[in-house]
């Protein structure tokens, strides 16, 4: 238990930095210019790095409060850094018209976060904690990042929607246990970062190849 931190405001931070990590995954549905889309991303990387740091100030762990300001200097910094790179190599600002309206998406989003809730209740009520009661938020994100990556159009909102599911499992990890290993953290975070990359130079290359990046107009091409 953290020294300087009551029972009480340990759950006031602990829902408001998993609050602001359901939003940001919400909001992303809503927006279709990729710029605010990588910005919303970036928010969810502050977000997620304070709940990492809230459960490590409770639990008077240092080691826990460095794997997540290491967290937040990637998922909140250098991701987002990238992605912007990406997007204005590409020249895209808008997403197309995805496969299933705004409006659509946000009923979609509130069904998710009731199956959501549904599925988790057998593990929250194993471990009635704080922490885990919070696993519902974790995986309606996940549900939502899958939704972005089988209904958007452009590599990078796809992208987007792989990270945001990437943020829920790791939400997830530190909701659930005392956190994943740091070598396992910094392996997944090796890997996301080399897949920013190759987005980058393939965003380049499918711009001033075909003169956008909407996957399914290069399918069209294709056939």
């Amino acid at each position: 238990m953290g020294v300087n931190m009551t029972d009480a405001m340990y759950v006031q931070l602990l829902d408001l930095a998993c609050g602001a990590f359901l939003l940001t995954g919400v909001l992303v549905l809503w927006r279709r210019e990729l710029s605010a889309i990588v910005w919303l991303f970036a928010l969810q990387g502050v977000a997620l790095t304070a709940l990492i740091v809230v459960l490590g100030s409770w639990q008077a762990d240092l080691e826990l409060i460095l794997v997540g300001a290491g967290v937040g200097a990637l998922r909140a910094g250098l991701l987002p850094y990238l992605m912007r790179r990406a997007l204005v190599a590409g020249g895209e600002g808008r997403e197309t018209q995805p496969l299933v309206n705004v409006a659509t998406s946000l009923v979609v989003a509130a069904v998710l976060a009731m199956l959501a809730y549904a599925l988790s209740q057998p593990l929250v009520r194993l471990s009635p904690t704080p922490a885990t009661q919070a696993v519902p938020v974790a995986l309606t994100v996940l549900l939502i990042g899958f939704f972005v990556l089988v209904t958007r159009r452009r590599a990078l909102s796809q992208l987007v929607g792989f990270l945001l599911m990437d943020n829920a499992i790791t939400a997830t990890a530190f909701l659930t246990t005392s956190g994943v290993p740091l070598v396992v953290e910094l392996g997944i975070s090796l890997d996301l970062l080399l897949a920013v990359l190759v987005l980058q130079v393939l965003t380049t290359r499918m711009r001033a190849a075909f003169g956008g990046t909407d996957l399914d107009e290069l399918r069209e091409l294709h056939d």
